[in-house]
């Protein structure tokens, strides 16, 4: 009886371990609180999210310990006027493995700024696709917040593997822009909350005007990044194929956030990947590249000589 009992435990152990799709670190960060509020409760709220993120289930697919998705969250805290009530910025980064490598690709790198949400300590993080909103929109912004880009990450990831796969979590994402909390502090679930925030993002990924985009998503990984193990050369060809389907996006779609969000963190790796090419794949990547990345144009020129 007892040997059947632990071949149970066991099973019920290891089908829990394969069902979650997150492999996820949030940290905290309350140094701009004052020392009003107890330590400790940051220190509480940290295990909550994690908790929150890592054993919940969030899609109907099965994944096993090594297709888990690795991301990480920062959650930097400030104080209010309000007792309980804390403002905050949210960084979220996520990196997709390189087949046949222990390379990670960056897939997320992105900075959330309009956080509002009410937490007192040893409160439970409670969270429904079908009601995101409770009884205090304060309350239910922050596991809002964090189911959106839960979903925003399993949708871009399973995108990076298979062409539109990420189709179905973009849509959650987008019933929880839908039926976002609203009032008082809380921002970015709006089209006029500002033009790079949650509403845009989701948008943009589920407007079929910039399907093109999934094109993009899928082609830098399995045409190019997936196949630098096999031909580096032909990988090279590939993303300067993949870098010129975005500028054509670009071209036709000026000021998206969606080319901003994907662009964000791919510098350096870019840049380590035609550092290695002709001249020639140099000076096209270069060009293209200081037209698509503004802000990283002075880097692919100094750097790509």
């Amino acid at each position: 009886m007892k040997q059947l009992i632990l071949i149970l435990l066991f099973a019920v152990s290891t089908f829990s371990v394969h069902a979650q799709e997150l492999n996820a670190r949030v940290s905290v960060v309350a140094n701009r609180v004052g020392n009003n509020v107890n330590r400790s409760t940051f220190q509480t709220l940290q295990a909550a999210l994690n908790n929150f993120l890592n054993n919940r289930k969030w899609t109907s697919e099965t994944y096993t310990v090594q297709e888990r998705i690795g991301c990480n969250f920062l959650l930097n805290l400030e104080s209010t006027d309000e007792l309980n009530l804390y403002k905050a910025s949210l960084t979220i980064q996520c990196a997709r493995p390189v087949f046949n490598s222990s390379y990670l690709s960056p897939l997320i790198n992105f900075k959330d700024d309009n956080i509002a949400f009410k937490y007192q300590e040893f409160q439970q993080l409670e969270f429904n696709d079908n009601r995101v909103t409770g009884n205090d929109p304060a309350l239910s912004n922050l596991t809002a917040v964090f189911a959106y880009y839960a979903y925003m990450i399993i949708g871009f990831d399973a995108a990076s593997f298979t062409k539109n796969g990420g189709d179905k979590y973009f849509q959650k994402a987008q019933n929880i822009v839908n039926n976002a909390p609203d009032g008082g502090l809380i921002s970015g679930w709006r089209a006029f909350d500002g033009i790079r925030n949650r509403y845009w993002l989701a948008e943009n990924v589920i407007n079929s005007r910039y399907a093109a985009m999934q094109d993009v998503y899928y082609d830098y990984y399995r045409t190019a990044m997936d196949k630098l193990y096999q031909d580096e050369k032909a990988a090279r060809a590939s993303m300067l194929e993949v870098l010129m389907q975005l500028d054509n996006f670009v071209s036709e779609n000026p000021n998206k956030m969606i080319t901003q969000f994907f662009l964000q963190g791919k510098a350096s790796e870019l840049i380590n990947l035609f550092s290695k090419g002709t001249p020639q794949e140099k000076s096209k990547a270069v060009e293209v590249l200081s037209r698509i990345d503004i802000s990283n144009a002075n880097r692919y020129k100094d750097e790509l000589k």
